[in-house]
């Protein structure tokens, strides 16, 4: 292992190194749908039923979140990469042509292998990030499918497993 500096590009870069699953998290300003690409996504509670999202403060969909008080977590699958880049994008019309479920209060990505919609228990602080705890509202995934990933910067998908 090399020994690098203290400094944010030497973090940014280390951290490039953890494999992410990428995720789409999806919520409501008015009746607009926002939307941006994550992977500061993590289960949290069992009891009870919890996860964590970790979003920019600067960007509008953690002020939306605030407001609008729920959220959806859509896992993305190998095939979806063009998803990803899209909700990665700064763009007026992120659902332009995105088919999604509207059932739970939230947008929830049809294409998505799992999907987990939230209600805002916390925010808490995290530096120039906010932490979100989402109590679980709603809950599925498909058997059949495979995630995915980021490492380094970009994209990828696992090895079926043996």
């Amino acid at each position: 292992m090399t020994e690098t500096l203290d400094t944010t590009v030497d973090f940014r870069a280390t951290m490039a190194r953890l494999v992410t699953g990428v995720s789409v998290i999806t919520t409501r300003s008015g009746s607009t749908p926002i939307g941006m690409t994550a992977s500061a996504v993590s289960s949290l509670s069992l009891a009870p039923l919890q996860l964590l999202v970790c979003i920019a403060n600067h960007l509008y969909t953690r002020t939306a979140i605030a407001q609008h008080g729920r959220f959806a977590v859509n896992v993305l699958g190998e095939d979806s990469e063009s998803l990803a880049r899209n909700f990665a994008m700064s763009k007026p019309d992120k659902f332009v042509g995105v088919k999604t479920i509207e059932e739970h209060g939230v947008p929830v990505l049809k294409d998505a292998i799992a999907a987990v919609v939230c209600d805002v228990a916390e925010a808490l602080p995290g530096g120039d990030h906010t932490i979100f705890v989402g109590d679980v509202r709603y809950c599925a995934h498909r058997l059949d499918s495979r995630p995915l990933i980021h490492f380094a910067g970009g994209f990828g998908a696992l090895r079926a497993l043996q």
